[in-house]
């Protein structure tokens, strides 16, 4: 059997993207209206699961303080409470950091900087939430 047309040897695709930074790593970031699959931000997971770890040890009396428990661990008080903090964000914006479907604004450099305790006000904040 023979073809009617030659088989190319190389084929060129254009795939229109930009390669920004994040959270000190890089992503692509695809157009405006293209389809995008989304990931968890790993980061971001595991600093929201240690936060509640942390938070069910001292509810449950195991440490009595963050500075005991930040010793076991490890680590300074001073980022375990940034990362507790954490555990008051809108219940949302917790599913959307798991699902990775939260926007690029939401990383955790972003998270660990001082936000407000109302949900509204948070979701606000982070613009891919209103």
């Amino acid at each position: 059997m023979t073809r009617a047309t030659p088989v190319p040897e190389t084929v060129t695709l254009h795939v229109p993207f930009r390669v920004v930074k994040r959270g000190g790593r890089k992503e692509m970031q695809m157009p405006k209206g293209a389809t995008q699959q989304r990931r968890a931000d790993n980061t971001l997971v595991k600093a929201l699961g240690r936060a509640f770890r942390w938070k069910r040890m001292l509810e449950s009396g195991e440490f009595a303080t963050i500075a005991e428990l930040a010793e076991r661990e490890g680590i300074a008080p001073s980022y375990m409470t940034r990362v507790l903090r954490l555990t008051l964000l809108a219940p949302d914006i917790v599913e959307a950091i798991l699902d990775g479907t939260r926007g690029p604004e939401v990383a955790l450099a972003r998270v660990l900087e001082p936000f407000p305790l109302e949900w509204e006000a948070q979701r606000w904040l982070l613009a891919d939430f209103r």
